[in-house]
This record gives C-alpha cells, sequence and structure tokens, in this order.
C-alpha cells in the first residue's frame, strides 16, 4: 500500500500542511506536533514524493550527467567528483552513458530535460553545432566538464590541453631525445586536437622532427595501445621516448614495449595524460601530466549549483592547473 501525505494527516489528527511543514523543515511547527508527525511518518513508512514536491516547487534537485563511458576510468573519476558535490548540494544524480555517439548525446539531453532535471552536467569528445544549439535552447543550466567548446558560449571546466601537451614533449626533448612518438586517443575528438597540436609545437619549439610516422593514433583502450607500439615499430625511424594521450594506451605501450625486449626507461621512455589510479598500477609506474579529474568533476558541479539557484558566477570558463608528476616510465 502507498502511504500518502493524506494518510499522515489523518493519523497524526494534523492538517497536511502541518505535514508539509514538518517534512520540509519548517520551524513554524509546535515541538509537540513535530514529534507526533515524525513518529507517525516513521510508523507508516511514509516517503515524501519527490515528484509532487517537485510540481509543487518548480525544482525536482534532480542533476542530469551525460557521459561517455562509466567504466572508463577517467570519466568515473570525474564522476565521482560530480556526485560528491551534488550530495553536498543535496542533489540527487541521473547518470547516462552516451558511448561517445552524437545521435545518442542528442537523445539524451532531450531526454534528461523530459525529466525535468534542474540542470546538466555534459561530457562528450566532440561538441558540435547541434550540441551548442541544444544547450542553449536548454530550459535549465548546462555546464561541460573536461569537454572542449572552441566558442566559448557554454560554461565549462578544463585545463589548458595544449600546454599540457607542450609541457610533457618539451621535457622528454630537454632529456636529448631526438624521436619522439604520440600515440594519440581518436583525432576527431577535439581536446585530442589540442594535445597533437601541443606535441607539434613542441617539437617545432625544439627543432625537432615532426615525422607523420610517428604519430599513431588509438582508440583510448590497452589493446590499442599495445597495437600502436607495434605500428611505431615498423617506423623507419625507431622512437626512444613515446608521448601517450591516455594512461590506459600508456599501460599497453609500456607492456608491447616489455614484451618486445625494450627496458624501460633505459630504452624507452614513456609519458603519458591523465594520471588516472591506471598510473600506479604498472610496473614501472607511469610519468603523467595529472589532470585534476576529480576536481574537473567538483568544480563543474559546483558551477551548476550556482547557476541553477542564480548565484553570482565569475566566470564561466574556467581552467584548473595541471602538472606533471615523474614516476617511474621516465629516468
Amino acid at each position: 500500500m502507498n502511504i500518502t501525505i493524506y494518510d499522515v494527516a489523518r493519523e497524526a489528527s494534523v492538517s497536511m500542511a502541518t505535514v508539509s511543514r514538518v517534512v520540509n523543515g519548517n520551524p513554524n511547527v509546535k515541538p509537540a506536533t513535530r514529534k507526533k508527525v515524525l513518529e507517525v511518518i516513521e510508523r507508516l513508512g511514509y516517503r515524501p514524493n519527490a515528484v509532487a514536491r517537485g510540481l509543487a516547487s518548480k525544482k525536482t534537485t534532480t542533476v542530469g550527467v551525460i557521459i561517455p563511458d562509466i567504466s572508463n576510468i577517467f570519466y568515473a573519476e570525474l564522476a565521482r567528483g560530480i556526485e560528491d558535490i551534488a550530495t553536498m548540494y543535496k542533489y540527487n544524480i541521473i547518470l547516462s552513458n552516451s558511448d561517445q555517439n552524437a545521435d545518442k548525446e542528442l537523445h539524451l539531453i532531450h531526454t534528461m530535460l523530459g525529466k525535468q532535471v534542474d540542470g546538466l552536467v555534459f561530457m562528450g569528445g566532440q561538441i558540435t553545432k547541434e550540441h551548442v544549439e541544444e544547450f542553449e535552447r536548454s530550459p535549465v543550466p548546462v555546464v561541460l566538464a573536461g569537454s572542449v567548446e572552441s566558442t566559448g558560449r557554454i560554461p565549462s571546466v578544463n585545463i589548458e590541453y595544449r600546454e599540457a601537451a607542450i609541457d610533457a614533449v618539451s621535457m622528454l626533448a630537454e632529456k636529448g631525445h631526438k624521436n619522439i612518438a604520440f600515440v594519440a586517443s581518436p583525432l576527431h575528438d577535439t581536446i585530442n586536437q589540442y594535445v597533437l597540436n601541443g606535441y607539434r609545437d613542441a617539437l617545432v619549439s625544439a627543432g625537432l622532427s615532426t615525422a607523420d610516422e610517428l604519430v599513431v593514433e588509438g582508440d583510448y583502450t590497452y589493446d590499442s595501445g599495445i597495437e600502436a607500439w607495434h605500428k611505431l615499430q615498423e617506423a623507419s625511424v625507431k622512437p626512444t621516448a613515446v608521448f601517450v594521450n591516455n594512461d590506459e594506451m600508456a599501460l599497453g605501450v609500456i607492456h608491447g614495449a616489455q614484451d618486445s625486449g625494450v627496458k624501460i626507461p633505459e630504452e624507452l621512455e614513456v609519458i603519458s595524460f591523465d594520471s588516472s589510479r591506471l598510473a600506479l598500477m604498472v610496473r614501472p609506474q607511469l610519468t603523467s601530466v595529472v589532470q585534476p579529474l576529480y576536481d574537473i568533476g567538483a568544480v563543474a558541479m559546483r558551477l551548476l549549483t550556482k547557476y541553477m539557484n542564480k548565484e553570482e558566477v565569475e566566470s564561466p570558463i574556467v581552467v584548473l592547473p595541471h602538472r606533471i608528476e615523474k614516476r617511474g616510465s621516465t629516468k
């Protein structure tokens, strides 16, 4: 049997308005009355109807989060930051996987809005014109987390991806490496274009070759990292250092190299992007560009709460600092 606010009011011999005030923490209720109502709520097992409360207040205290793949440790750490701040501000999360499919992403935006969410946090590799149009039409605020929208029209939280790539590749060049390879994530994703540009800019600044055969595209996975290593072995110029666009592919590169008898870092130095927990699970541990994954998610959710609550926002575009954590995969 579904217990309603009417049942609680009748059992406690009070009005439904009084029950509502007790449930919502309104202080204008006598202590004795509050105690009686709470006892009835406990005894009957009453649970407030969130949908009905949302219709009355025009708020559902629910936030939609659209994420490419929750099984990917990169996005899992971002999502954890979102969840913790949402809980702190008493919002519930509806989480959906988009599988990096543009049509599915647009469909999920419509679905979330149909569920009357109060705001959206969106993560995706490529923010198209269609995405931007949907975000700007949205009746609720939207914030991007770890996703670049080049015009700056949509609030977002990121790092300086190009500068981070320059820092990583410059570090390898300063160690004397002449042939530095790049194992890229899918280059149709906007962020990965920034990283590729940073890689090339760093090589040009160091007076090094930007040979296309030293750039191999993967698909974020461990297996594609192993495959990338085998492709690099076929290049006319053998790399002595590799910059890898994410940790999972970097593990594949390291294991592929080790299986080929190459010593890490003595014969091949490897730097990855992300610095997720995977960076500590390989031996030697990965030197990485540290993206503050948890913080990107947390700051994106906090920015969204400001928009939802009509608080002052200093800047809609937030850029967090990055750094390089030196570990065992470099000398």
